[in-house]
């Protein structure tokens, strides 16, 4: 199935010739993506924590936070000022793999509303480049409200595609299938006899409404939140059960969260 949503279309220049074993591992990990139905739609989790909706030849990606580092570090925090390269070379590697020609952004894109102005030449180009690739649409998120400014972005508080509504955080109650971002959940999973955390989905389920989903985030530096915390939990309701989905290698791992009591 990978390989059918490969339309070789490079957006960035290609790597060396020549990579080392390790590089070529975690490029394969980075590119697995799992199917899985929601909405009765065809999507696919990537363990790079990316959604592709193949229908759409769309590519969601929620909380890239970039300018996270500088941010810190104009409160005399150093970090290596490198998470937007990473953040964004990630993301072009899955435009590539999948084929994408629409991005939607799930808010909080910028770590604050002068991230913008903050990017680095280098990081600058390559957004430039991705943005001219592929049709780009960013929604507004809690920390980005004011950060675009930049002619040919498509900015908007949600949007609705395929009778489904994409936005930052989840709305109580909402119409119509939901996909949204803002809490970067996480999950511990059992990987190869280790115990270890793993940003998930969130997948809320119920007979009465639309089902619900939460994107993990994306960026380099965002950290995360426990899938099962009860914000979160309560962020999904009303659902009658709530799962974590981890694309784990080549299967999608199913967590129970919470279910409604009998």
């Amino acid at each position: 199935m990978r390989k059918s949503w490969h339309r070789n279309r490079p957006i960035l220049p290609a790597p060396p010739h020549r990579i080392d074993l390790a590089q070529a591992d975690l490029l394969r990990q980075r590119q697995v993506m799992v199917p899985f139905s929601f909405f009765g739609e065809q999507m696919a989790l990537s363990s790079a924590r990316a959604l592709y909706w193949p229908r759409m030849e769309a590519l969601l990606v929620a909380d890239l936070h970039l300018e996270k580092a500088s941010f810190f570090a104009s409160a005399g925090q150093m970090l290596p000022p490198y998470d937007s390269r990473e953040t964004l070379v990630r993301l072009a590697e899955l435009i590539g793999h999948t084929g994408a020609r629409r991005v939607f952004a799930l808010g909080d894109s910028f770590h604050d509303a002068s991230g913008l102005d903050r990017l680095e030449p280098h990081a600058r180009g390559m957004l430039d480049a991705l943005t001219r690739a592929t049709r780009w649409t960013w929604i507004v998120g809690n920390h980005d409200a004011g950060s675009f400014e930049a002619p040919g972005l498509d900015v908007v508080d949600e949007v609705r595609l395929g009778g489904v509504v994409m936005r930052h955080c989840a709305a109580p109650r909402p119409d119509a299938p939901e996909i949204s971002g803002h809490f970067h959940p996480k999950v511990a999973v059992n990987a190869r006899g280790r115990r270890i955390a793993r940003p998930c989905a969130v997948l809320a389920e119920s007979t009465e409404g639309p089902s619900r989903l939460i994107l993990p985030s994306f960026g380099a530096l965002t950290g995360g939140m426990n899938a099962a915390d009860p914000a979160i939990v309560k962020a999904m309701q009303p659902a009658e059960r709530v799962d974590a989905l981890v694309a784990l290698e080549d299967r999608m791992v199913r967590l129970p969260l919470w279910r409604e009591a009998a």
